[in-house]
C-alpha cells in the first residue's frame, strides 16, 4: 500500500510507547520522553513508530514500536500472526522480538532506509530481496512451529475476511463518503465490481496451478530495507500466509505504476507500467540461483522452462495485485486518520485490474 504522509506523534502516543518500554527495558526507566527522538508514526490500520534514545549507551539505543489495536483489515487472527512473526524472528526474517503485548510489538531497529520504486530496478537489491524470498518460501510453517496458521490460500482469507467488510462500506456506509465519491462506491458494488462473485472466478483465473507455500504477500518497495551495509531486510509481514511465489514476484513491480504527491485530487494516479518481462525475469532469475538443481553444471533447460513459467505467472500475478490492493483500501476508506483517499485509490486500481483483465483474455 502507498505511504501515507506523516503527522507526526500525539503526545499521547509518545508516552504510551515510552511507557511499555520502560517495562521492558531497565536501562530506559526513570527517563522522559524528552531522552527520545520519536520518528512519524507510519502505516494504516496500525502504525509504527521508530524511537531512539538520545543517549546512544543505552541498550538498546533504538526500537521500533508498533501498535496492534484497531486492525480492520487483518488476514490472520492474533494468535497466528504472533506465532508467524516469532518464527520469522528466529530465522532472522523479521525483526527480533522484544516484546508482543496484546496491543502492540516491540521489534528490534533495523538501521537503513527503506526501497524506492526506482531501487526496484538495480540487479543488486533485486538479488538482495530474491534471496530473502527464496528464505521465505522454503521456511517451515507447519505445526509445532505455526499451529494456527490457516490453511487456506492468501486470496481465501482475503475474500473471507474482506468481502464482507466491503460490501458494508460501499453499500450500507455509502452516505459517509463525499457526494463525488459516493458514484465510485455504485461502481464498485455494482454486478461484476469488485466483490461480485464473477469477479472473484477472475482472480482465481489468474492464479497458478502451483503449490502454494508461505509468502509475504505484500512486495511492494515500502515494505522492503536496505541497511547501511547493504543487507536487504523485508518488512511488515502482516499478510503473511500460504500463496503462489509469482504474487510476491508481482507485488514488488506492481506498486511502482503509482504516482503519489500530485497537486490535484486525488493527488495520485496510475502510470503506465515501467517494467517488463526482462525486469521480471532478472528478479527470478537471482531467485533461482538459489536453486542447488540448477547450480554450476546442473539443468540449464530445467531452469530456462522454470523462468519463462515464472515470468508468465508472474506477469499474470500483476493482475490479481491490483485487485489486492483494491480491497486492502476499503476497510481504510473511512478512517479519518488516513491522508490518502483510498476510496479513489481502490476505484483506480480495480479499473486496472479490469482493464489488463480484459487485454490478457480478451474473449473473456
Amino acid at each position: 500500500m502507498p505511504p501515507t504522509p506523516p503527522t507526526g506523534p500525539t503526545p499521547t502516543m509518545r508516552h504510551r510507547a515510552l511507557a511499555t518500554c520502560q517495562d521492558v527495558f531497565e536501562s530506559w526507566r526513570g527517563l522522559d520522553v524528552d531522552d527520545f527522538a520519536f520518528a512519524d508514526p507510519k502505516g494504516f490500520s496500525s502504525f509504527t513508530m521508530a524511537i531512539r534514545a538520545k543517549d546512544p549507551t543505552l541498550t538498546p539505543p533504538a526500537v521500533l514500536y508498533r501498535h496492534l489495536d484497531g486492525k480492520e483489515n487483518a488476514i490472520l487472527d492474533f494468535e497466528a500472526e504472533k506465532s508467524v512473526f516469532l518464527l520469522l524472528g528466529e530465522h532472522q526474517l523479521a525483526a527480533r522480538c522484544h516484546h508482543y503485548g496484546d496491543d502492540c510489538r516491540i521489534e528490534a531497529f533495523y538501521d537503513g532506509r527503506t526501497l524506492t520504486a526506482d531501487d526496484v530496478f538495480d540487479p543488486a537489491i533485486q538479488k538482495g530481496i530474491a534471496d530473502e524470498l527464496w528464505r521465505l518460501h522454503h521456511l517451515d510453517v507447519d505445526p509445532p512451529h505455526t499451529t494456527n496458521l490457516p490453511r487456506g490460500t492468501f486470496f481465501d482469507l482475503l475474500h473471507e475476511k474482506w468481502g464482507a467488510m466491503a460490501t458494508t462500506i460501499l453499500t450500507e456506509r455509502r452516505h459517509e463518503f463525499p457526494v463525488e465519491e459516493q458514484a465510485l462506491c455504485d461502481d464498485l458494488a455494482a454486478p461484476g465490481g469488485l466483490v461480485d462473485d464473477a469477479t472473484i472466478e477472475m482472480v482465481r483465473r489468474c492464479l497458478p496451478d502451483s503449490e502454494p507455500v508461505f509468502c509475504h504477500n505484500d512486495t511492494y518497495h515500502g515494505n522492503v530495507m536496505q541497511l547501511t551495509d547493504g543487507t536487504i531486510k523485508l518488512l511488515d509481514f502482516e499478510f503473511s500466509c500460504r500463496n503462489h511465489i509469482a504474487f510476491d514476484f508481482a507485488n514488488l513491480f506492481a506498486e511502482t505504476v503509482m504516482a503519489h504527491g500530485l497537486v490535484d485530487p486525488p493527488h495520485f494516479r496510475i502510470n503506465p507500467p515501467r517494467f517488463d518481462d526482462r525486469d521480471l525475469a532478472s528478479l527470478i532469475g537471482f531467485y533461482l540461483d538459489n536453486d542447488p538443481r540448477f547450480g554450476p553444471g546442473g539443468d540449464r533447460a530445467g531452469r530456462d522452462a522454470t523462468l519463462a513459467r515464472l515470468v508468465a505467472e508472474t506477469r499474470r500475478a500483476v493482475m490479481v495485485s491490483d485487485y489486492m490492493y483494491a480491497m486492502a483500501a476499503l476497510p481504510l476508506a473511512l478512517e479519518p486518520i488516513q491522508k490518502i483517499r483510498f476510496l479513489p485509490y481502490a476505484h483506480q486500481r480495480f479499473h486496472k485490474f479490469l482493464a489488463t483483465w480484459n487485454a490478457e483474455f480478451p474473449t473473456g
